[in-house]
């Protein structure tokens, strides 16, 4: 009876290995997805809020008259 202790075993599927490997995959990287993935979400929920007009209107409008900036 022989152990698997690393080595692929030929009895298994293709599908299987390859299921295993991104498996491995992303138990080996677990960090450096999660690091995307927060930065993907924070990209997404900026650009959501930064896509609504009032907020927008911050960056365009000043509350006060005349400024030292030539527009606004």
């Amino acid at each position: 009876m022989r152990r698997r202790v690393g080595g692929t075993n030929r009895n298994e599927s293709a599908l299987t290995r390859s299921v295993n490997a991104v498996f491995e995959f992303v138990r080996v990287a677990e960090f450096e997805i999660l690091f995307l993935l927060f930065f993907v979400i924070a990209f997404l929920i900026f650009k959501d809020l930064t896509s609504k007009p009032e907020y927008n209107q911050i960056f365009v409008k000043k509350p006060g008259g005349d400024s030292f900036w030539p527009y606004g």
